[in-house]
């Protein structure tokens, strides 16, 4: 178990946005490259391995620049219209953002080759849908039991000391707080519920982390047995040989896409098109369905696989829950700042 202090003070993460250095950005420029964001991790790895490949064969290098959706977000705030990245990787947290403020730009279908290969669904006009990340509990079962939701997490006593939590920042974290709040008399219009727990509750915490990065880190190392995570998460860790499984909560369990974008202000707009088919390609997602990444396909051509059908039966997906993201980020902001308030008293 960590110790009071840890518990009350934010837990030093991995680091989010390992920055793509100024000379390999400019190499790239020149060399008619495509800059992409991409999560860090298990995302980043399998798109370096599975989806450059496939780029460099149309003639153009595949530059990968691991980053969180909401440094995505945050880079693109810092120089709207000259973007360091050329196509993002987010979720509709995210993206709404992007697109209320312009830093986005609606895409040409046409010039997607596998773009009727994609489920209804995955095609949006800003881009498409790469999988669909379903998300829950992971735990570790050699640690604590099987929880049947979130509030076996505050209400019994076997996961004392033994969860972290993140702030709002990240989008699993707040579609897990919305879900939290509706448990406890609350919900998307008011977080009020789950401030209050969290402050009664803040002896009892595991671990406040910066990030989700830190808190794999942390499961990792054993420091703690439960974190909110999606099935990719949970496939990386079991891949890497770490006791981990995977928890549809009883109220449901909060699902997002995950969609490429092409930066308004993009440097390669036409190598971007060749990295969304090749991402969207049946060769490339029938690869990212399997360990370790276990990526759901959005390719109506690729069937989930065993491994996917162990974390989501037809049951399962008839109970997801898809978030008011509007509503979400109308609030965010103060709702970070309200949980900063509470974990650091």
């Amino acid at each position: 178990m960590t110790s009071a202090l840890s518990r009350r003070q934010f837990t030093a993460g991995l680091a989010s946005f390992p920055a793509l250095g100024v000379f390999s950005i400019r190499q790239a420029r020149a060399a008619g490259s495509v800059v992409a964001a991409a999560f860090p991790n298990a995302w980043e790895d399998a798109y370096r391995k599975i989806v450059a490949p496939l780029v460099a064969a149309q003639g153009t290098q595949l530059v990968v620049s691991p980053a969180l959706a909401q440094d995505q977000l945050a880079k693109l705030l810092a120089s709207p219209g000259k973007p360091s990245f050329d196509a993002v990787l987010m979720s509709p947290g995210q993206t709404a953002e992007a697109v209320s403020r312009g830093l986005i730009e609606k895409i040409d279908p046409s010039k997607l080759k596998n773009w009727d290969k994609l489920e209804a669904s995955a095609r949006t006009e800003y881009g498409p849908n790469v999988t669909v990340e379903i998300n829950g509990i992971a735990y570790n079962p050699t640690m604590v039991p099987k929880p049947a939701g979130y509030k076996d997490l505050f209400e019994n006593k076997a996961y004392d000391g033994k969860v972290a939590w993140i702030g709002f920042g990240s989008n699993t974290a707040a579609m897990a707080w919305v879900e939290i709040a509706k448990l406890y008399g609350g919900g998307e219009d008011n977080m009020e519920p789950v401030f209050k727990l969290l402050a009664s509750h803040m002896p009892k915490v595991g671990a406040i982390a910066n990030n989700g990065s830190a808190q794999m880190t942390m499961f990792q190392q054993g420091e703690i047995g439960v974190f909110m995570a999606s099935t990719g998460n949970v496939a990386r860790l079991k891949s890497l040989g770490v006791p981990c499984e995977f928890v549809h909560p009883i109220s449901g369990s909060p699902s997002v896409p995950v969609t490429i974008h092409l930066a308004k202000g993009a440097a390669n707009p036409e190598g971007v098109y060749q990295y969304m088919d090749a991402a969207i390609s049946a060769e490339a997602q029938s690869k990212l369905a399997l360990p370790p990444t276990e990526m759901i396909p959005t390719n109506s051509d690729v069937p989930l696989t065993p491994g996917i059908k162990s974390f989501v039966s037809e049951d399962d997906l008839k109970k997801l829950v898809y978030p008011d993201w509007a509503k979400i980020n109308a609030k965010r902001a103060a709702w970070t700042a309200e949980f900063d308030r509470v974990v650091r008293k």
